[in-house]
């Protein structure tokens, strides 16, 4: 029985950024860390009974380890790592009783345990907005970018089209899920404003399933504009190909975390547009064209640019490449266990 136990209550769910940092970080870490679960599925109010009620008596005495955003609050003995403070910055995007949840459990759960990871230096000096005590219990570490994320082969972007039943070729891709903060609304009013400049065949490619309802605020995409194409959720296996065939990457959102989909899209040798605000000019550096996402006439002209602009695609993909080289889940997960591993 290992020393350090982690809580995988989130891994039910479907893959999003944190399960796949969850997924990714344990993948690495051996036997040195037990995982523990609910036996069956348990989401929203279930889920947390069971994290609150029947994992502090399942951990014991050793150091337990919950790597999305919450833990039990009996448990002292305890890191957490903190993605973002959506529920204190931007609480409008979220279900009101998860965030209402989350901003009573967070600063008391924080206050009590002995450390916590947060996955960017802006989610660092947000945190300490809130609950500035806690600072010397926290240590940045970057997520990583999988090793799959590379420029793919034309068969891997051909197989990825067919099996998403892409309308062309010739696409600029948008990928997250549909929720208020990732600014689908206003990329789509973007997109309207550039749409009869572009070649016929270019279409817009949204990639992602709408967010839990429990979870995030509803967000209505509206009337679609011409050539778009929404995929639903795209199978994991399928995205480094979809990203590498794409003729640039549009992430327009204004709050994050950490923001790994531009990452990734610029390990695929991608050219990427980004929202310049929260933590995405600290990880995508000058590796891509970063705008003021609430300006939806800047958000038109970086795509328009980045279409049209040939060499500046070049240049970006240069850049985001040797940027996205810094990141990798490795290094991620050892200074994760050095964390951790302080504690012991």
């Amino acid at each position: 029985m290992a020393d350090i136990v982690c809580n995988t209550r989130n891994l039910w769910g479907g893959l999003t950024g944190v399960q796949r940092y969850t997924h990714e970080i344990l993948h690495r870490t051996g036997d040195l860390v037990d995982t523990l679960a609910p036996t069956k599925a348990k989401s929203g109010i279930p889920g947390h009974f069971w994290e609150q009620g029947t994992l502090p008596f399942q951990v014991g005495r050793r150091l337990l380890w919950s790597p999305s955003n919450t833990g039990p609050l009996v448990v002292p003995y305890q890191v957490v790592t903190l993605h973002d403070v959506v529920p204190f910055d931007v609480p409008g995007t979220l279900n009101r009783k998860f965030m209402l949840w989350y901003k009573f459990l967070q600063p008391k759960l924080l206050n009590r345990i002995n450390g916590i990871i947060t996955v960017s230096n802006f989610t660092r000096e947000r945190l300490l907005l809130r609950i500035p005590r806690v600072e010397d219990k926290i240590s940045v570490v970057h997520n990583g970018v999988d090793e799959r994320f590379k420029p793919n082969s034309l068969d891997d972007i051909n197989a990825a089209v067919t099996s998403l039943g892409l309308p062309s070729r010739s696409y600029v891709l948008s990928v997250g899920s549909l929720e208020p903060r990732k600014n689908v609304r206003r990329l789509l009013e973007a997109w309207e404003l550039v749409v009869d400049r572009l070649p016929q065949e270019i279409w817009l490619i949204l990639a992602g399933g709408r967010g839990v309802g429990r979870v995030f605020a509803s967000v209505d995409t509206g009337r679609l504009p011409p050539r778009v194409h929404l995929t639903g959720h795209v199978p994991d296996e399928l995205l480094p190909g979809l990203m590498s065939g794409a003729i640039a990457f549009v992430y327009p959102s204004y709050y994050e975390g950490f923001g790994l989909p531009p990452l990734e899209a610029m390990a695929c040798g991608t050219a990427t547009l980004t929202g310049d605000r929260a933590c995405l000019p600290e990880i995508v550096g000058e590796g891509a064209l970063k705008v003021d996402p609430f300006c939806v006439e800047a958000i038109a002209d970086g795509v328009l640019r980045l279409v049209e602009d040939e060499d500046l695609r070049a240049t970006l993909s240069k850049l985001g490449q040797r940027q996205a080289a810094m990141y990798s889940w490795s290094k991620a997960a050892s200074e994760t266990m050095l964390v951790l591993q302080k504690y012991l």
